[in-house]
């Protein structure tokens, strides 16, 4: 007996404009680069994803709150034009590869009181601006807070793989869904359409614009010295990142691809079960295999070429990050030249000592699962591993 059809009416361009235009009374996108995104991604949704019912609830849902974000932080800025006026200082970016450790390191810079870090509740709801007086009590954190409980319940184990929360930083593909242009969209969903146009054919500079503009609005009534960003995203695109933050100072972190490959696999078909009844390891691996094998691939060309100032990044394997995450991250703030706290290191030792793991287990992955080639794969990744001097770890 077939599965019954589900309709996939709700991902509709044109409806979910008009929905979230006469929702908010706003029709003012800002600049039209969204669109292009916005029309490929729900192509992709609807002939690739193979969505359930609650799939494509989730797929229309997530279009309209970053359509309703971009109609909202226009809005504020065309009200407020002294916003664009604030400057956006010098960030550190942390561009290594998923499962390389971003996320913990992120976390751990987040504590240095110097640093604004987006966190997860106000990049969901940007608008009205976050405020100095209330940033710890809004109640956008609560409602926020509910949605990633939620992940748990519906994908019991993702926590484990990758911790959310309302509190917790947030990634800039998530800031970037606001033009559309956002890897978080084929982690979430299979659409492999809509991926190839983003690494290949799209522009990134737009991205970078609202990226931007999000920023300036986040800061707006509460500032902070420094931002300190972060996200996988980057690696493909580091000279879109730079065109907008060309005094930015970046953090490339580095594993063994086939762990990241074989981890990459199973978070997303765990994350994925949200979504869709489709959701094999060996699908997903097989998929992202050929993403990240060009992402490393473009990451030394950006070295050899010389997009990125090695005097403006430091390189961090993984195995010693993991062995001393403290002494590493000394020598971050030793080689950008900045102040390394006695309060911020403490704040970094209670934060972690507080998240072991976020108490949801232990993130269980096999390269065997991915049924991939690993002689092959190991090939192709041997340029990368060899300029970065990122050894082979053993795979189970």
């Amino acid at each position: 007996m077939s599965a019954p059809e589900v309709d996939l009416g709700p991902l509709d361009a044109d409806a979910l404009v008009a929905e979230v235009v006469e929702a908010t009374g706003l029709e003012d996108f800002g600049e039209d680069t969204w669109r292009e995104g916005l029309d490929r991604l729900l192509d992709s949704l609807r002939s690739e994803a193979r969505l359930h019912e609650l799939g494509v609830f989730v797929a229309a849902d997530d279009a309209r709150m970053n359509l309703t974000n971009r109609l909202e932080v226009t809005d504020w800025h065309k009200r407020h034009p002294d916003m664009a006026e604030g400057d956006v200082t010098p960030p550190i970016v942390v561009v290594g590869q998923g499962r390389t450790g971003t996320t913990i390191l992120l976390d751990l810079l987040a504590q240095d009181p110097a640093h604004r870090v987006p966190l997860t509740w106000e990049v969901d709801q940007p608008c009205p601006p976050p405020e100095t007086a209330t940033y710890d009590t809004d109640p956008r954190i609560a409602v926020s807070q509910a949605k990633g409980d939620a992940s748990e319940l519906l994908i019991p184990g993702f926590q484990a793989i990758h911790p959310m929360g309302a509190l917790l930083a947030q990634e800039c593909v998530r800031i970037t869904c606001g033009d559309f242009r956002s890897l978080l969209f084929p982690t979430l969903f299979r659409v492999p359409s809509y991926a190839t146009w983003l690494l290949d054919e799209a522009d990134m500079a737009p991205a970078y614009r609202w990226h931007r503009q999000v920023l300036q609005l986040l800061q707006w009534h509460h500032p902070g010295d420094r931002w300190v960003l972060k996200s996988p995203g980057h690696i493909w695109c580091l000279g879109a990142l730079l065109d907008e933050y060309p005094d930015a100072l970046l953090i490339q972190t580095h594993r063994d691809p086939l762990r990241i490959i074989a981890s990459l696999g199973s978070l997303l078909a765990t994350l994925r079960q949200m979504t869709s009844d489709h959701h094999e390891i060996a699908e997903a691996a097989a998929e992202w295999a050929d993403y990240i094998v060009d992402g490393l691939d473009r990451s030394v060309t950006a070295r050899e070429d010389g997009t990125v100032d090695p005097d403006r990044i430091v390189d961090i394997q993984f195995r010693d990050f993991m062995a001393d995450p403290f002494g590493t991250i000394g020598g971050i703030y030793d080689r950008f030249g900045l102040e390394y706290s006695a309060e911020a290191e403490g704040r970094m030792r209670a934060f972690l000592a507080a998240h072991p793991g976020d108490g949801y287990g232990t993130h269980r992955y096999s390269f065997a699962d991915t049924g991939l080639d690993e002689g092959e794969l190991r090939e192709r990744t041997r340029r990368y591993q060899e300029h970065f001097g990122v050894e082979d770890e053993r795979l189970s």
